[in-house]
This record gives structure tokens, C-alpha cells and sequence, in this order.
């Protein structure tokens, strides 16, 4: 993944924007849902900047399917894009998409906040509790860095935090796992005794 930098919002909106303009002109609607930095930006949830659009899945009929890989009319509008924004070419990133067939958090598609751009677009960003999952599952895989920050930014109670650790362990079941899941839920300051081991 090429690095650019996504600043703020209005910067993912305008990209979405020009997707969905491309999108049209190839007469395929799509709607995306999408995860991580550009949805938390989108929000108005966090102001670091970031590198990626990340989709977790393509909505069809209120069904989530993987991303992974994206339809050519898609690859095709974000190429164009990419070109006309002066983006790398992979600014689109269905990575996440493996989430899908683990499972995402029971009524995701409810809690996202919809939007459209132009007759071909709609996305559906993940809401605050969804990502409040997501980061903690990433910090957990991945180690402390960006999506720790954004956690921590995100400002979960307790609460939020273990039932985001129940879906984490649905994920991953292993005792390294749930090791270092309970390290990161004590950095965070959240009794972690109720985990089932």
C-alpha cells in the first residue's frame, strides 16, 4: 500500500465523490461498506490522517460480501480516479474484506451511517461501536500504533471494550489471543475478568 494522505472528511468525501461520478458514467451501482481511517474521518470521529479507503464488504440486497476482488467496473472508476486526484492506484483497499466471512458485529449494517454519492454510490461507514470492535480486534493482531490511537480517541467505556473483546475472541480463540487481549483491555484500563479463558 502506497502511503497519501487522506486529511480530513471532506478529503474521503471527495474521492467517494469522484467514484461515484465514475461509477455512473459506467451505468453500475455499488454500494460499499467501509471501515477503518477514512470512515472514522468521515464521522468526524478522529483527524489523523490516513493512507486508504478501506472496504470491508460489498452490500448487496442487506447482504454483506466480500470485496475481495473488487468488481472490475469498481477497479476501473478508482483507476480513473486515481489518475484525475494524483493517488496511487491501490488508494481503494478491500484488505479488510477477509473480515467478512469470520463475521462482523451482530447488527453492523443497522448501526452504519448511509450516504450517496451521485445515483451510483452509496456507502455505509461503520458506526462508532463497529469500529470500537474493529480497533481493538487490529491493536490486538496487529500491536499498538494507529488503530491503539484510534481507539483510545474513540474513547470506549468498559462496556464497549468487552463486548468488542467477546467478538474479538469469535475471531481469533487462541490462548496468545486472549493473552494479549487482556494486556491491551488493562492498558485501557477495563477489567477484563469476565472473559471466558
Amino acid at each position: 500500500m502506497t502511503d497519501i494522505s487522506i486529511e480530513s472528511g471532506e478529503a474521503a468525501d471527495g474521492l467517494l465523490g469522484a467514484l461515484g461520478e465514475q461509477l455512473a458514467t459506467h451505468g453500475a451501482p455499488y454500494t460499499l461498506a467501509i471501515v477503518g481511517g477514512s470512515a472514522l474521518l468521515a464521522l468526524g470521529l478522529i483527524s489523523r490522517a490516513t493512507s486508504d479507503v478501506d472496504v470491508v464488504a460489498l452490500v448487496d440486497d442487506g447482504e454483506l460480501l466480500s470485496a475481495e476482488p473488487l468488481p472490475q467496473p469498481i477497479l476501473d472508476a478508482a483507476a480513473t480516479v486515481a489518475a484525475d486526484f494524483a493517488v496511487p492506484g491501490d488508494w481503494l483497499n478491500p484488505g479488510p474484506s477477509s473480515l467478512v466471512g469470520l463475521g462482523l458485529p451482530e447488527g453492523f449494517l443497522e448501526r452504519a451511517e448511509r450516504r450517496s454519492y451521485g445515483r451510483a454510490l452509496e456507502v455505509l461507514f461503520a458506526s462508532r461501536v463497529d469500529q470500537i470492535h474493529l480497533k481493538l480486534y487490529a491493536t490486538v493482531d496487529q500491536g499498538p500504533g494507529k488503530h491503539l490511537t484510534d481507539l483510545q480517541a474513540l474513547a470506549p467505556s468498559e462496556e464497549e471494550l468487552l463486548a468488542a473483546a467477546r467478538w474479538s475472541r469469535t475471531h481469533d480463540p487462541s490462548e496468545g489471543h486472549l493473552s494479549v487481549l487482556r494486556e491491551v483491555l488493562t492498558h485501557l484500563g477495563a477489567d477484563h475478568g469476565t472473559l471466558d479463558a
